[in-house]
């Protein structure tokens, strides 16, 4: 379409033209009354369609942009808690270990003896050193509960030297001694050249541990030396009944800040809140919370916010789906998710406002197609009636014929257009350009502009649809993680249906989609029956593909018919060599000989086995610990032997079952363990395991799995020969 001067040459104004010169007037005039009644008439179409459009593609894109907010938000959200709660699973792993090997020693003291200690040592700067430090007041030479503690040595270095994360590690003993490992001796001595005091049965990770009896970690905290901002996992030390003292490890805050920081796009962003309800980590910039130390920082839960308030609680214990919460005057899309291992949860948050504005992008863009499709087509409408009502008082009758076939032309893509809009409005079926539209003027181009805007609606919602099916795809590899792992572990019982010398029965339930436990048994050969039971540190998929390769490694030591504790020292030496991940597992193992009911096992950190004597009860079978696999090149391993009668059984697990925990956060515990083995002591070792999982579940109740729960239980019927 050309435009020359006043004059438009293949758009309408030229058809009309080409009408007046060759019919007469009175024709033109009964065409422009009935051009005229179909303009009106696709004008109010139009502007209704419009609207009704405008609402469709409201609602739609509202609805379907929410179930993919919801739907990606809340899984992004378990994935994020599942993510920053493995940055603290290590570091409880950790102070768990440094709380077992201190109570040890102390347990030893007898047979270990008492170390020398020495005083921070500046020359010593950037290596880490084992230092002794004290309350003010109190003589360290005179404290025994030092001199023991000094045993911890080697392992305390060991510990730091080896995890990525472990700046230091220490255990503040209960006559205001203190042990520590880090690598800046230096600046424990003020500018005097003196030692500096610590309070140390003052500090939060003492008093929280000693108060909590268990695992404690604190809030953001000054860290004492450095005076930088950390997060402190405690656990008390007990030995022979009595409190020795508080084992620690800080947690510096560099990287769960790079995390959380970089989480800030779109309007949205993640934060970490604490069992007490306070704001941990959050990102700078962030407009709704202010991150302090925990002594300064607000409790959300007893916020004057009791929306904000009551989603804080409830985030704290469990999943909470995609909620809206108005803060300061503002609404947002939150969900949270609890850290198991901490007790603090993620709260993902998106400004309701952002999320809101893709649909009216969208519709401003289609009004803005609308506006200047109808604009255009306005004016031209206005131009044609001034050049008809020109050529009318010219040409007079002499067009009417010709001037009715032609308006004919004109009107047949604005009939074909409007029935296509009234369909579309009631169906929903896509706007397409078809051969009648293109007439080369305006209607080409207000035929185009809706076919674009169709086009663009279509890809949006497509692009909505493939995000949802590729969250559905991860859920379905993880399911299928899930299989292979079972189908790792012997899983067919009775396993040997022709040997009726021993039974054998065995199981294990991931805490999540896959787990870090595994079991194993086989016959090495007709006499010889090698069962283990372990426990990868970790958990999820690094700690099932760790399990996988350790449980590979350890039955190929185990085919070679050497001895249990070569077979865990062949197994450490192949796993050490290239763990680059700096993941262990603790390992129980033990070979029967069939014929004689002589049961030889070796233990490396793993939880004490149970035996039943025939007639008897269960009892725990507290016996010589190793350190665990993977954990230390060169470690060596005892091994020792215990003689199986008739009618005894065995029972190994990992640390799921005691330390399975409900909602008040108490263990289930060795004693209850072992009163749901003696409930029917004579029972099968399926029903056996049967009783355990059910005094587990009953003690839990509604409370998540903490842990894996693994267990094995063999009974010795003896054999022909003996």
């Amino acid at each position: 379409m050309k435009k020359i001067l006043w004059f438009k040459f293949g758009g309408l104004e030229h058809k009309i033209l080409n009408v007046v010169l060759l019919v007469f007037i009175a024709a033109v005039g009964c065409v422009l009354a009935v051009s005229a009644n179909k303009s009106k008439r696709l004008a109010k179409i139009v502007g209704t369609t419009r609207v009704e459009q405008q609402a469709a593609i409201q609602e739609r894109s509202t609805d379907t942009l929410m179930k993919s907010i919801e739907a990606s938000l809340t899984k992004t959200n378990a994935l994020q808690a599942y993510i920053a709660d493995d940055m603290f699973a290590d570091i409880k792993s950790d102070v768990m270990t440094l709380q077992s090997l201190t109570k040890g020693i102390f347990e030893n003291s007898d047979m270990l003896g008492e170390s020398e200690f020495e005083l921070p040592d500046p020359s010593r700067a950037g290596e880490y050193s084992a230092q002794a430090l004290h309350e003010e007041g109190i003589d360290p030479e005179s404290s025994k509960l030092l001199k023991i503690a000094a045993n911890m040595r080697d392992p305390m270095i060991a510990m730091c030297s080896n995890a990525d994360y472990m700046y230091n590690c220490y255990i503040g003993l209960a006559d205001g001694t203190f042990y520590l490992v880090d690598p800046h001796p230096e600046n424990k001595y003020d500018e005097n050249g003196d030692l500096i005091t610590i309070s140390v049965r003052q500090k939060p990770w003492y008093t929280g541990a000693v108060e909590a009896g268990g695992l404690y970690f604190s809030g953001v905290i000054q860290d004492t030396y450095l005076n930088t901002p950390c997060v402190t996992c405690s656990a008390p030390v007990y030995a022979n009944g009595q409190l020795i003292g508080v084992v620690a490890i800080d947690m510096f805050l560099e990287s769960i800040e790079e995390y959380v920081n970089e989480s800030t796009q779109n309007g949205g962003f993640i934060c970490i809140v604490s069992d007490q309800g306070q704001v941990i980590f959050a990102p700078k910039d962030n407009p709704l919370f202010e991150v302090e130390l925990y002594e300064h920082s607000d409790d959300l839960r007893i916020s004057e916010n009791t929306e904000l308030a009551e989603f804080i609680k409830t985030a704290l214990t469990k999943q909470t789906g995609l909620q809206e919460v108005n803060v300061s005057g503002s609404s947002y899309y939150m969900a949270g998710s609890p850290m198991e291992t901490v007790g603090w949860a993620v709260v993902s948050i998106v400004d309701k406002e952002a999320t809101e504005l893709p649909a009216k992008e969208l519709i401003g863009e289609y009004d803005a197609i609308n506006a200047k499709a109808s604009s255009e087509y306005a004016d031209s409408t206005k131009k044609l009636d001034r050049q008809t009502i020109f050529f009318i008082v010219l040409i007079l009758l002499m067009g009417i014929l010709i001037s009715q076939l032609v308006a004919r032309r004109i009107v047949k893509p604005i009939e074909a257009m409007t029935d296509e809009i009234i369909e579309g409005t009631k169906s929903g079926k896509q706007f397409e350009m078809k051969k009648v539209y293109k007439t080369g003027d305006e209607i080409e181009v207000l035929a185009q502009a809706f076919d674009d805007l169709s086009k663009r609606a279509k890809k949006y919602i497509s692009d909505i649809t493939a995000i949802t099916a590729e969250k559905e795809r991860i859920s379905t590899e993880l399911s299928l993680a899930t299989q292979i792992q079972y189908a790792m572990l012997p899983h067919i019982f009775p396993p040997y249906p022709e040997r009726h010398e021993f039974d054998i029965y065995a199981t294990m339930e991931p805490a999540r989609e896959v787990g870090g436990d595994f079991y194993d048994f086989f016959l090495i050969d007709e006499d010889h029956l090698c069962m283990v039971m372990a426990d990868v540190s970790g958990k999820g998929i690094p700690a099932a593909l760790f399990m996988m390769i350790s449980k590979t490694i350890l039955q190929s030591c185990a085919m070679l018919g050497i001895s249990v504790s070569e077979i865990l020292e062949k197994t450490n030496e192949a796993i050490c060599s290239n763990n680059q991940v700096e993941m262990f597992v603790t390992v129980w193992l033990g070979g029967l000989e069939i014929s004689t009911g002589t049961l030889t096992a070796a233990i490396a950190g793993h939880e004490y086995p149970v035996i039943k004597r025939a007639g008897g009860k269960f009892e725990i079978l507290k016996d010589k610990h190793g350190f665990v696999v993977g954990g230390l090149e060169g470690s060596k391993y005892k091994e020792y032997q215990i003689h199986l009668s008739p009618g005894d059984k065995l029972f190994v697990y990992t640390d799921g079952v005691p330390e399975a925990t409900d909602a008040n956060e108490d263990m289930f515990g060795i004693e209850r363990m072992l009163s749901a083995l003696n409930k029917d002591p004579e029972a099968s070792p399926e029903q056996i395991l049967k009783n355990v999982r059910s005094a587990v579940s009953a003690f839990v109740k509604d409370a998540e799995q903490f842990d894996d729960l693994t267990m094995l239980c063999a009974e010795f019927n003896g054999s022909d020969k003996n």
